[in-house]
């Protein structure tokens, strides 16, 4: 796999480039820990952004849904693309409104995308994105059957122009700032998982699955 994102003029981050992260591991890390990515492109002028689940594999990006789906289909037929990952970490509170920040880790990716019609690699990667979003329950639900996946339009987008962006810490303050009578912290941010509820036709007997009772999503 790719160890380094060579900057490109679309991917180079320009301003506050001290907190530029152009490594692979940085990238996928951030991939792979968060659950929804907001993918922007233009039809006919027309701009639009969707927010979708996906998957990375190794280099590349899958995602999937209906053969109606307008964003897919615009992603299946090469329209250009520009999706966005954002973590958030923490609230960042300065003594001054205008030092005011976040804490964030983001991924930024420009590609083209094309549709994967061989049959075991889109049976892959719906399985992937199942296992992204809930590890472990590929391994409980029924896969798709053959039919399900001829409904289904799975996309590939590869991992080639990326990059990320990371802040931490706590605020940047005006040295004259700091005499000021002003509580001045960051309030950390947290996704928190509720206990899982059963649908009312679970089967008597059947019980929640350790992967499930226990779901929560690491930190990397």
């Amino acid at each position: 796999m790719t160890a380094t994102f060579e900057p490109t003029a679309r991917t180079k981050v320009r301003r506050k480039a001290d907190r530029a992260r152009y490594d692979a591991a940085t990238v996928h890390a951030i991939l792979d820990e968060a659950l929804l990515a907001h993918v922007a492109f233009t039809v006919d002028g027309q701009p639009w952004i969707v927010p979708m689940t996906y998957a990375r594999v190794g280099d590349t990006l899958y995602f999937h849904g209906a053969r109606a789906n307008h964003a897919l289909g615009a992603l299946a037929d090469g329209a250009p693309a520009c999706i966005s990952v954002t973590l958030l970490d923490g609230l960042v509170l300065s003594r001054s409104s205008f030092h005011h920040s976040m804490n964030y880790r983001s991924v930024v990716v420009f590609g083209t995308g094309h549709e994967v019609v061989d049959a075991d690699e889109k049976h892959a990667a719906v399985q992937a994105v199942v296992e992204h979003v809930v590890p472990g329950n590929t391994g409980v639900a029924r896969p798709p059957t053959d039919a399900e996946l001829r409904a289904t339009l799975v996309v590939a987008v590869p991992l080639v122009e990326a990059s990320a962006k990371v802040r931490t810490g706590p605020p940047i303050e005006e040295p004259d700032d700091l005499a000021l009578a002003v509580w001045a912290g960051v309030i950390p941010i947290a996704t928190v998982f509720g206990a899982p509820v059963a649908d009312g036709d679970v089967l008597p007997g059947v019980t929640v699955p350790a992967h499930v009772a226990s779901y929560t999503r690491r930190r990397t």
